[in-house]
């Protein structure tokens, strides 16, 4: 039979494109396609399967999430214990049990492994002859609880391990977890629906891979990193434990690249520990130490554990990012969409070694959720570099002088009327004239990703509407020399300068123009693509809801917004003056057929010095290249500028050319 036309060789060849793409955007975080073109392989797959069910495979994509539920967690002994790790919060007392482990080898020369200590949950995840078998957590380390079905539905765990002849048993153990950006979106949806959102990343992954539904696990995106050698029968022993770590990378499994490495000396390790103590916060995931672990798996036998811990392994962890402080007051912030957020003005307290004196609460929904009141005692975090929040309110901690929060009824800037649209949980002043919303929203608008007006600062801003100078965008481009000299600190070449750089805006392509609107939910990136789409501004203008959404990476929540902004006669006004103060409506033809740099993908990794990651993706785009965030085997190109991160791995390890900042000048011209 033709191959082409056998259904179980079309069902094998999308099963194995589909693992492919699994692997490639949830292991090594460089994905081809889009989330749509995968969902339509995965339909494409179920609709064939479905029309020849001779060709089932408990090994296929779609038997992620099966129909079955799990009302108990079953007991899973371990085979080995799973043992916690001793901690360590200083370099003396990481030097400390470095010296134990000298002792204990008798001056033997080591290596060390270091790991980022990701915040999530323990899991173990058997293979039997290769297909996976068992799941369970840590539990008390003896004994864990049967999570085989809501593992199975983890996208970056394999469901069959990538060798032709598998060992009778291979256990992998790891960490289950969830991205930042995934937590914030699972917070997001749980206040949107009035329920009570996870606390933390940590705490959404446990309470994910507990569901008794598979596919709610699912729509978690959980990720697993493995991390840890297990059971293995029918197979040979690596040596260390880096050899280990590269047997999972080869069988499909993803592993911690940043922050992993061998080192020959605690001095390395304490750089390490030094290099992630910023580094931590830009992190995709949350992390809260390194692991340390001798990496010859002979020496750790040597070493051998306590009843809780290896003596082979210490996690070197952070200082805790969370502290007790009280609520002094509540005050309303006013962002330049008009969204109304209460703000925590709180006793200085220090907290993952700064001082925090203020914290969001989102929203009043958020505060109704804590039970907050003002003089109240709280736990706050501080997650990463996003402004730190108030966890929970200190239980037992009232005398009763506290104070209601009450939201206010009116804009605490403008005076005007707020509202609350019943599809979101922000209070909203919808006055266009609100003076605190107007001056963000100018700030944005004369930002550098925007109209790039080098000057039109705070001080400036702040000054030019008090005084009624500029009311609205327009205005800017009426402004007079005589205007600026009566601010504070302008003078003669401060003032020529800023009209210079308001001129020069004039000439800003149409999608910095619509990015530089503030149109929400409309960012810089879309922005290009609405301006490439309808080429100017009154075309732009004229797009009807259904056209708008069918933009691609715009959609209808977009396309509303955009329709919304417009629609107001006030705006249309607008942007005739802007038009009449000539301000560029059009967006130019890129010359992707003749440009020197057409077809070629970039991704910048580092920080460049002769210019700006935002000005050298323009040039880029200027030249009829193309630049994306994500390292794949289609990257044409990596620019690689000082202390470059995981990408500049990546790209070695696909194959990919990597420029020097001199290297990508040269290309372009200079």
């Amino acid at each position: 039979m033709n191959a082409k036309r056998d259904p179980l060789a079309v069902i094998e060849a999308l099963r194995a494109e589909i693992r492919r793409h699994e692997r490639l955007y949830y292991v090594s975080d460089s994905p081809e396609i889009t989330d749509g073109e995968f969902d339509a392989l995965m339909a494409r797959l179920k609709a064939l399967e479905a029309a020849h069910p001779e060709c089932a495979s408990p090994d296929s994509p779609t038997s992620r999430v099966g129909g079955e539920r799990s009302n108990t967690f079953a007991p899973v002994p371990h085979r080995i214990p799973m043992l916690s790790l001793e901690n360590c919060y200083s370099a003396g007392e990481f030097l400390a049990w470095n010296e134990r482990v000298k002792k204990g080898l008798k001056g033997e020369a080591f290596e060390l492994v270091v790991e980022a200590k990701i915040d999530g949950l323990s899991c173990s995840i058997e293979y039997e002859k290769g297909r996976l078998a068992r799941a369970s957590t840590r539990g008390d380390g003896e004994i864990g609880e049967d999570v085989t079905l809501n593992v199975r539905a983890i996208r970056s765990v394999p469901i069959s391990l990538n060798l032709s002849s598998p060992p009778a048993v291979f256990e992998a153990r790891g960490e289950v977890y969830m991205d930042k950006k995934d937590f914030e979106r699972l917070r997001g949806e749980a206040l949107s629906a009035g329920e009570e959102p996870f606390v933390n990343p940590r705490n959404a992954a446990a309470g994910s891979l507990r569901q008794k539904d598979p596919a709610v696990t699912a729509g978690r995106r959980l990720r697993f990193i493995a991390h840890s050698y297990g059971y293995l029968e029918g197979m040979v022993e690596p040596d260390s434990h880096w050899e280990y770590l590269n047997i999972c990378r080869g069988l499909g499994f993803n592993i911690s690249t940043l922050g992993s490495r061998v080192c020959r000396g605690a001095e390395e390790v304490l750089a390490v520990f030094r290099e992630y103590e910023e580094k931590r916060f830009s992190l995709p995931f949350e992390i809260d130490g390194l692991v340390i672990k001798v990496d010859s798996l002979r020496q750790r036998r040597v070493l051998g554990s306590t009843a809780k811990s290896p003596r082979w392994a210490i996690a070197f962890k952070y200082p805790a990012q969370q502290a007790t402080t009280t609520v002094k007051n509540v005050v309303f912030s006013v962002g330049r969409t008009g969204a109304i957020t209460p703000v925590a003005e709180l006793e200085p307290v220090k907290c993952g070694g700064v001082t925090i004196s203020s914290a969001t609460l989102h929203n009043f929904d958020e505060v109704g959720r804590l039970g907050l009141r003002i003089g109240d005692k709280v736990v706050i975090e501080r997650a990463g570099e996003v402004i730190p929040k108030v966890v929970k309110v200190v239980p037992g901690s009232r005398t009763g002088a506290e104070k209601e929060i009450v939201p206010p009824k009116a804009c605490p800037s403008c005076g005007s009327e707020v509202f609350r649209d019943e599809e979101e949980v922000a209070l909203r002043c919808v006055n266009p004239s609100c003076p605190v919303q107007f001056k963000r929203a100018l700030l944005h608008f004369a930002s550098r990703d925007a109209l790039n007006i080098e000057g039109l600062g705070v001080s400036a801003v702040e000054q030019l509407v008090d005084k009624g100078l500029v009311k609205g965008f327009p205005d800017i481009y009426r402004l007079k020399k005589e205007d600026l000299l009566g601010l504070e600190l302008f003078k003669d070449k401060k003032a020529d300068n800023l009209l210079s750089q308001i001129d020069k805006s004039r000439a800003q392509p149409l999608s910095r123009l619509i990015y530089a609107l503030g149109i929400r939910h409309i960012g810089e990136k879309n922005a290009r693509v609405l301006a490439g789409r309808f080429k100017t501004m009154n075309g732009l203008m004229a797009a009807g809801l259904d056209e708008l959404s069918r933009v691609g990476d715009v959609g209808p929540v977009m396309a509303a917004a955009v329709t919304e902004f417009f629609s107001p006669e006030a705006t249309r006004k607008m942007m005739s003056d802007l038009a009449g103060a000539g301000l560029r409506m059009d967006e130019p033809e890129r010359e992707n057929s003749g440009g020197p740099l057409a077809g070629k993908t970039f991704v910048f990794t580092g920080e460049l010095k002769t210019m700006t990651r935002d000005e050298a993706q323009a040039k880029v785009r200027e030249l009829g290249g193309r630049e994306t965030s994500s390292v794949s085997g289609k990257t044409s190109y990596v620019v690689a500028g000082a202390e470059p991160g995981s990408k500049y791995g990546k790209a070695k390890k696909l194959g990919v050319t990597v420029l020097s900042e001199e290297e990508f000048l040269k290309l372009l011209g200079k």
